[in-house]
Protein backbone atom coordinates (compact mmCIF):
# COMPACT_ATOMS: atom_id res chain seq x y z
CA UNK A 1 0.00 0.00 0.00
CA UNK A 2 1.12 3.59 -0.80
CA UNK A 3 1.17 6.37 1.16
CA UNK A 4 0.84 9.89 -0.46
CA UNK A 5 2.41 12.84 1.59
CA UNK A 6 -0.09 15.57 1.93
CA UNK A 7 1.89 18.04 3.39
CA UNK A 8 4.55 19.55 0.66
CA UNK A 9 7.08 21.68 1.11
CA UNK A 10 7.08 24.48 -1.70
CA UNK A 11 10.53 25.56 -2.78
CA UNK A 12 9.19 28.87 -3.60
CA UNK A 13 9.15 31.63 -1.50
CA UNK A 14 7.69 34.93 -1.95
CA UNK A 15 9.65 38.00 -3.25
CA UNK A 16 7.68 40.85 -2.05
CA UNK A 17 9.47 41.08 1.07
CA UNK A 18 13.05 40.64 -0.27
CA UNK A 19 11.88 43.43 -2.23
CA UNK A 20 10.71 45.65 0.47
CA UNK A 21 14.23 45.20 2.01
CA UNK A 22 16.10 46.10 -0.88
CA UNK A 23 13.95 49.49 -1.44
CA UNK A 24 14.60 50.24 2.72
CA UNK A 25 18.55 50.08 2.42
CA UNK A 26 17.98 51.98 -1.36
CA UNK A 27 16.87 54.75 1.02
CA UNK A 28 18.63 54.65 3.73
CA UNK A 29 21.99 55.10 1.64
CA UNK A 30 20.74 57.13 -0.49
CA UNK A 31 19.87 59.35 2.89
CA UNK A 32 23.68 58.62 4.62
CA UNK A 33 25.01 59.47 1.28
CA UNK A 34 23.68 63.32 1.08
CA UNK A 35 24.62 63.38 4.57
CA UNK A 36 28.48 62.32 3.76
CA UNK A 37 28.53 65.24 1.09
CA UNK A 38 27.00 67.74 3.12
CA UNK A 39 29.56 67.15 5.70
CA UNK A 40 32.39 67.88 3.13
CA UNK A 41 31.79 71.96 2.51
CA UNK A 42 34.66 73.60 2.54
CA UNK A 43 35.19 76.35 5.29
CA UNK A 44 37.05 78.90 5.90
CA UNK A 45 38.59 80.20 9.39
CA UNK A 46 37.67 83.04 10.23
CA UNK A 47 39.93 86.04 11.23
CA UNK A 48 40.23 86.05 14.98
CA UNK A 49 41.49 88.46 17.34
CA UNK A 50 41.81 88.42 21.31
CA UNK A 51 38.97 90.94 21.89
CA UNK A 52 36.80 88.83 19.59
CA UNK A 53 37.30 85.47 22.15
CA UNK A 54 37.04 87.17 24.96
CA UNK A 55 33.83 89.11 24.12
CA UNK A 56 31.87 85.30 23.07
CA UNK A 57 33.44 82.61 24.57
CA UNK A 58 35.44 83.49 28.11
CA UNK A 59 36.86 79.74 27.23
CA UNK A 60 38.40 80.42 24.45
CA UNK A 61 41.97 80.10 23.13
CA UNK A 62 42.71 82.25 20.49
CA UNK A 63 46.00 82.10 17.47
CA UNK A 64 46.43 85.07 15.34
CA UNK A 65 48.42 84.76 12.24
CA UNK A 66 52.07 85.79 13.54
CA UNK A 67 51.78 82.77 15.87
CA UNK A 68 50.67 84.06 19.28
CA UNK A 69 48.36 83.05 21.70
CA UNK A 70 45.72 84.70 23.66
CA UNK A 71 43.14 83.85 26.65
CA UNK A 72 41.13 86.64 27.70
CA UNK A 73 42.65 89.17 25.84
CA UNK A 74 46.01 88.33 27.66
CA UNK A 75 48.93 87.37 25.72
CA UNK A 76 50.19 83.60 26.61
CA UNK A 77 54.07 82.45 25.55
CA UNK A 78 53.27 78.83 24.16
CA UNK A 79 55.75 77.34 27.11
CA UNK A 80 53.15 78.68 29.61
CA UNK A 81 49.55 77.96 27.81
CA UNK A 82 49.15 74.34 29.08
CA UNK A 83 50.18 75.77 32.72
CA UNK A 84 47.29 78.42 32.46
CA UNK A 85 44.92 75.84 30.85
CA UNK A 86 45.24 73.81 33.79
CA UNK A 87 44.99 76.40 36.71
CA UNK A 88 42.03 77.51 34.17
CA UNK A 89 40.06 74.46 34.34
CA UNK A 90 41.53 72.71 37.61
CA UNK A 91 37.78 73.14 39.09
CA UNK A 92 35.47 72.30 36.31
CA UNK A 93 33.90 69.14 36.24
CA UNK A 94 33.18 68.80 32.24
CA UNK A 95 36.59 71.41 31.22
CA UNK A 96 36.09 72.36 27.58
CA UNK A 97 37.61 75.01 25.73
CA UNK A 98 37.09 76.71 21.86
CA UNK A 99 39.90 77.18 19.57
CA UNK A 100 39.63 80.43 17.62
CA UNK A 101 42.43 80.02 14.86
CA UNK A 102 43.19 83.24 12.10
CA UNK A 103 42.40 81.93 8.55
CA UNK A 104 46.55 82.46 8.08
CA UNK A 105 47.74 80.70 11.76
CA UNK A 106 50.08 78.00 10.79
CA UNK A 107 48.23 74.30 11.50
CA UNK A 108 51.25 73.53 14.07
CA UNK A 109 50.17 76.27 16.60
CA UNK A 110 46.11 74.16 16.37
CA UNK A 111 47.69 71.12 16.41
CA UNK A 112 49.85 72.38 19.27
CA UNK A 113 46.34 73.33 21.13
CA UNK A 114 44.74 70.38 20.63
CA UNK A 115 47.50 67.66 22.03
CA UNK A 116 46.99 69.73 25.58
CA UNK A 117 43.63 69.33 25.33
CA UNK A 118 44.37 65.49 24.65
CA UNK A 119 46.08 65.44 27.06
CA UNK A 120 44.37 66.94 29.97
CA UNK A 121 41.19 65.37 28.06
CA UNK A 122 39.71 68.70 27.40
CA UNK A 123 37.08 68.51 25.13
CA UNK A 124 37.35 71.44 22.57
CA UNK A 125 35.88 73.04 19.46
CA UNK A 126 37.18 74.77 16.59
CA UNK A 127 35.61 77.79 15.93
CA UNK A 128 34.59 77.95 11.37
CA UNK A 129 32.91 79.72 9.63
CA UNK A 130 30.77 78.98 6.14
CA UNK A 131 32.10 79.57 3.02
CA UNK A 132 29.91 81.98 1.20
CA UNK A 133 30.02 81.55 -2.74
Amino acid sequence: MELKRRNRVSAEFSMASMTDIIFLLLIFFMITSSAISQSAIEVKLPEASASDASAQDPAAVTISKDGKFFIKDKEIAPEDLENVLVNTFKDDKNPSFTIRADGDAKHKDVVFIMNIAEKHKYNIAIATVEETQ
